[in-house]
């Protein structure tokens, strides 16, 4: 598969046309953490379809004709690969050796290099957002905030979370907050929850206020919040 990282963007082009890729595209690129199972994931979009494979991503020339929903036929044939025991990761593979699950990401569609690069970087986000409940991920399927987060590397997101919450400790001020969120913000609801009085959920959090710096009247700082929770 031809390189996608800088390089002229003609010289990309005449690369996509060795590899038997029409000029311009439109392209998808998918990467995974077996390029083996990738390779035959590929073979069930038909004989018309036209790709080439790298060591762990591909690009995927998406014609006339051809079948928009990438994602889902991928997804139809996962278990099948899943079953054949393909579970182990490329040493090449983006997060190799995080795990050994047998996960795939699918950029959007795209044309040109610059295209090219940005449908790869997507395709490694959707891998990263995979997990066991769906290992194959589109990028455009990414649509709740921890989706989002999911995609986000586990390092990172632990400084977030920890650098936002790391003052309230693990005990009751985070669980407060954590049922206060759940809730909507809510008083009544969150003190009938953790069988408290309305005034004790008051002063909590206004200590976890104190604390992490966040007003929680705000909607930003309430997402500050309810993401660094779900980073932890």
């Amino acid at each position: 598969m031809p390189r996608l990282g800088p390089a002229d963007p003609g010289v990309l082009e005449e690369a996509l046309g060795a590899a038997g890729l029409p000029a311009g595209g439109p392209y998808r690129v998918l990467a995974a953490t077996s390029g083996d199972a990738l390779a035959e994931a590929l073979k069930h979009l038909g004989e018309a379809a036209r790709y080439a494979v790298g060591d762990s991503a591909a690009v995927l020339y998406e014609g006339p004709g051809a079948d928009g929903d990438v994602t889902g036929r991928l997804r139809s044939v996962w278990p099948l690969l899943q079953a054949c025991g393909a579970a182990v990761p490329d040493a090449s593979a983006p997060d190799a050796g995080a795990d050994t699950a047998l996960r795939l990401g699918v950029g959007s569609s795209a044309s040109g290099a610059q295209g090219l690069r940005a449908s790869l970087g997507q395709a490694r986000f959707a891998l990263a957002a995979a997990g066991p409940e769906a290992p194959v991920r589109g990028v455009e399927q990414l649509d709740t905030l921890a989706e989002l987060l999911a995609g986000v590397p586990r390092e990172v997101r632990a400084v977030f979370g920890t650098r936002t919450l790391g003052a309230l400790g693990e005990g009751m001020l985070r669980e407060t907050l954590e049922v206060f969120l759940a809730h909507n913000c809510s008083w009544t609801r969150t003190a009938e929850a953790l069988h408290l009085h309305v005034n004790t959920v008051h002063y909590r959090i206004e200590r976890v206020e104190t604390l992490t710096g966040r007003d929680l009247s705000r909607l930003d700082h309430k997402l500050d919040l309810y993401a660094a929770l779900r980073c932890l």
